[in-house]
């Protein structure tokens, strides 16, 4: 007898999945635990849950409807976190704006987007005030005072606070009408154009939530630091992660070491993540003689791999570093680094070297890639042959907001195409080579920047390191090294070229070596495309200069 296959799926068998539903179901189970912790104020579950129904709530009432946008510019703060549960449970999508752009990138954004509703931290009303100008319509804006923050100007009709204490604490959330439906809108850095917008929907939002669960051994109540902006990747669906787990949230509006260090101390904290200059902040502020705390304390980090030397300070403070890979086109990080226990034996330098490959995919990633970019054929695993990191599965996004062109050519031949060169090894671990961008070609070589900044990490007194391409007339191209420098350690641009023989091959090491701060995102990604541009006005004055004499 065949088994019938075109049964319908109805209200006992089947729901969108969102990850709205799990603050219901954190708060019915752990009403009393600590959701959130910001400065002097505590917040349970059953707290939390009703302020996020308040709140969805008095969007509603303000005339939010499905598929409306509500923008939100804040730092970590209670109001960033409740809008990623709040704002879908009303129906709308939310954007949660970079706190560190411009007028003019923040007035694209709100215009793109179509936003209904800007919530803002009073912090940011100076900004906020020039890019309300040059909007061609009007849009509604709600002030949020907190009292952790410096304060600043009134434009809102309303406070936040007594946005929250009008709503419903009755109110249900209304659940998406199909996973599909978009939950959030995110704007990549925008360094070539205009910003893109990133649509998730509630199901990949659902899913790379439980994958952090996964890949991190979350367990149940951690103690989670906000150290990653919530704006960045909706904080790499952490909002989501640790509410899922019935975790704790500890909010950090400035982040800076001194104050990671006395959250970490105050709270019990168990897991962090970061970009590596994170951890430099860490360790910077460690006190003389520190002493590791007796608890697992874990932090993870994307951008460029951990160096040798930052690793072990990290292995020496206490800290479990996991490298994961991603990018705002798949929720945060869709690739990890998964160790395995007998690497613990190996030397710190080996484990580095290990943990400076992007690892493997997420368990809720459907397919993970390095290939030929132009066939869409796999490389040979060989750690050598480069080629282009493409992932499909449910935590790759919907789309670009707006754009086909750009969406389709970014799933062109039924992959995401990251843009991103790397080798993928015997073992099946990709990687990463270069941004196909910032790959240097120097008369006719391929020169990996990756590479060579590894090399510079080596070097004791390197904090900071990036590399790019600077214009040459004899090799077209030749690497152009930026570095700060750890403080109170010095070394010359010869002592550095010096050190670059030793370590790799002559043609790669930097021809150019420029002692200055490195200009970095919010996010603390490094903005290669100021370096090329730094490196080119620098390329020309030689020239002039050699022109002149």
């Amino acid at each position: 007898m065949s088994q019938p296959n075109d049964l319908p799926a109805t209200p006992a068998n089947w729901a969108a999945l969102t990850p709205i539903s799990f603050l219901k179901r954190t708060a019915e189970v752990h009403p009393r635990h600590v959701g959130v912790i910001h400065g002097e104020r505590r917040f349970t579950w059953a707290e939390v849950h009703e302020r996020c129904r308040r709140f969805a709530s008095a969007l509603q009432r303000l005339g939010i409807a499905r598929g409306d946008t509500v923008a939100v510019m804040a730092p970590n703060v209670p109001l960033l976190l409740e809008a990623h549960f709040a704002v879908p449970m009303a129906g709308a999508i939310l954007n949660a704006i970079n706190t560190r752009l411009d007028a003019a990138a923040i007035a694209y954004i709100l215009e793109h987007s179509e936003a209904k509703l800007l919530i803002a931290d009073t912090e940011y009303h100076g900004v906020i005030r020039k890019a309300l100008a040059s909007l061609s319509r009007p849009i509604r804006v709600i002030d949020s005072h907190d009292p952790e923050g410096p304060g600043g100007e009134r434009l809102g009709e309303i406070e936040y606070e007594a946005l929250l204490a009008a709503g419903d604490p009755a109110c249900e959330a209304l659940p998406p009408g199909d996973e599909w439906d978009s939950i959030a809108v995110n704007y990549t850095s925008g360094t070539t154009g205009n910003p893109k917008g990133v649509l998730y929907h509630h199901r990949g939002a659902y899913l790379n939530a439980i994958g952090n669960t996964l890949v991190w051994d979350f367990g149940r109540h951690p103690v989670y630091l906000w150290t990653l902006p919530m704006f960045h990747c909706n904080g790499w669906c952490f909002p989501w992660t640790v509410t899922l787990a019935a975790g704790t949230h500890v909010c950090l509006r400035r982040v800076d070491g001194p104050g990671i260090l006395a959250a970490i101390a105050a709270h019990e904290v168990t897991h962090l993540c970061g970009a590596p200059i994170v951890m430099q902040m860490i360790l910077e502020a460690l006190p003389a003689g520190h002493t590791p705390p007796g608890r697992r304390l874990r932090m993870m980090t994307a951008a460029a791999p951990p160096p040798a030397a930052v690793l072990a300070a990290m292995q020496k403070a206490g800290f479990e570093v996991t490298h994961v890979y991603g990018l705002t086109e798949v929720y945060g990080p869709a690739v990890v680094c998964a160790w395995h226990e007998e690497w613990d034996e190996l030397p710190i330098q080996g484990q580095a070297d290990l943990k400076a490959r992007q690892g493997v995919r997420y368990e809720v990633q459907e397919g993970l890639q390095v290939a030929d970019p132009e066939t869409g054929q796999p490389v040979p695993a060989d750690g050598q042959t480069l080629g282009e990191v493409m992932m499909r599965g449910n935590i790759v996004m919907k789309g670009y907001l707006k754009d086909a062109a750009a969406t389709d050519k970014a799933f062109r031949g039924g992959w995401f195409r990251t843009g991103d060169l790397g080798v993928t090894h015997p073992d099946g671990y990709i990687q990463l080579k270069d941004r196909s961008k910032d790959i240097i070609i120097s008369g006719g070589e391929n020169i990996s920047s990756i590479e060579v900044e590894n090399a510079l990490y080596k070097h004791p007194a390197v904090a900071v390191a990036a590399v790019v391409a600077m214009p040459d007339e004899r090799w077209g191209e030749i690497p152009c090294a930026f570095l700060e420098l750890r403080a109170g350690m010095s070394a010359t641009a010869a002592e550095i070229i010096d050190f670059c023989r030793e370590n790799i091959a002559r043609y790669k090491v930097p021809r150019r070596i420029v002692f200055a701060a490195v200009p970095k995102t919010s996010t603390g990604k490094i903005q290669k495309f100021r370096l090329r541009e730094e490196a080119k006005r620098l390329a020309a004055e030689a020239a002039a200069g050699k022109a002149s004499a």
